[in-house]
């Protein structure tokens, strides 16, 4: 087994990070903090962490770059994809424009996980606002892919309570999702247009039919198929066979809330971790809210790409 090492990187703490996208060509790790309005850059060779705000745009969900520009990005705003400028160093972003929008009179929903194929397309989902009841309680929310020539969100899933890890295989045909009140992580195989069907379950949380003490969150995959679930409450990346569903490690980081995990480095082989200070709970102690960097599992991601708003 493979003996790995976790290392806090100098980051702020955030509210509630999330979204952890590796760009190869920067090489460089963009995250946001959907709760603290602000979008990072962990910069490889620098050792250092940017960190940008929005005016307004208080409430962050993800942030994916932009294929063709190396300054403009896509974020998660309320259920709005929106474009905005940065340079990468600069504490201000600008708004550019509107992508598109989702469910217009669900005000009380927002985007939350979202990332983008080999081919470029958005993929993302939308959930109801944690301040607005137990997350478990209702399921408002819905799973979309965008397409970028028609300019239209197409419809791939409803009745998601918070849409979240989000992950394809290396060839593209598998695609990998967690709705975080199901508790369990998805297979779907993907057609050429990017749709999904046959759906199977690959790992179920409950023990023995109980709720864990965590909720699945954001999750990764590995070059040779195997999945890394973040759990929220759980302190915990499970890597998880997605063949047979078997938890082969469980990676322990120095705090509860932990919300999402990429590879990325020179070589793939390094694991970033994002995590949470406070949602709707008390705020967690330090190091709550920190970038991490798992070395020494002996494995290698898969590429992420940017998005193609062509």
């Amino acid at each position: 087994m493979a003996s790995y090492k976790v290392e806090q990187l100098p980051s702020p703490l955030s509210v509630l990070g999330e979204g952890p996208h590796w760009d190869v060509e920067r090489q460089s790790l963009y995250y946001n903090d959907i709760y603290g309005g602000s979008i990072h850059r962990y910069d490889y060779a620098e050792n250092k962490t940017y960190n940008a705000t929005i005016d307004g745009f208080p409430v962050i969900s993800f942030i994916i770059p932009v294929k063709g520009n190396e300054r403009h990005f896509i974020i998660g705003t309320d259920r709005k994809v929106t474009l905005v400028d940065w340079d990468g160093r600069s504490d201000k972003a600008t708004f550019v424009r509107t992508v598109g929008e989702v469910e217009p009179t669900m005000e009380d929903n927002r985007f939350n996980d979202a990332k983008v194929d080999s081919k470029g397309r958005f993929y993302g989902g939308t959930m109801r606002l944690e301040a607005k009841g137990d997350i478990f309680e209702m399921r408002l929310g819905t799973f979309y892919r965008y397409d970028a020539k028609q300019g239209k969100f197409v419809t791939l899933k409803q009745k998601i309570g918070v849409s979240n890890g989000l992950c394809w295989n290396e060839a593209g045909n598998l695609f990998y999702y967690i709705d975080s009140c199901d508790l369990d992580v998805k297979e779907y195989q993907v057609d050429a247009n990017g749709d999904l069907s046959g759906e199977r379950v690959v790992i179920d949380f409950r023990v023995n039919g109980e709720k864990p003490s965590f909720v699945p969150d954001g999750m990764t995959i590995d070059a040779n198929g195997s999945l890394y679930v973040a759990t929220f409450g759980g302190s915990t990346v499970y890597k998880v066979n997605s063949k047979t569903g078997k938890v082969e490690l469980e990676i322990k980081l120095p705090c509860e809330q932990v919300t999402s995990a990429a590879f990325g480095g020179p070589n793939l082989d390094i694991l970033y971790v994002t995590t949470a200070a406070k949602e709707f709970k008390s705020p967690q102690p330090a190091p709550a809210g920190a970038l991490f960097a798992v070395t020494g599992l002996g494995v290698k991601g898969t590429p992420m790409f940017p998005v193609d708003l062509s």
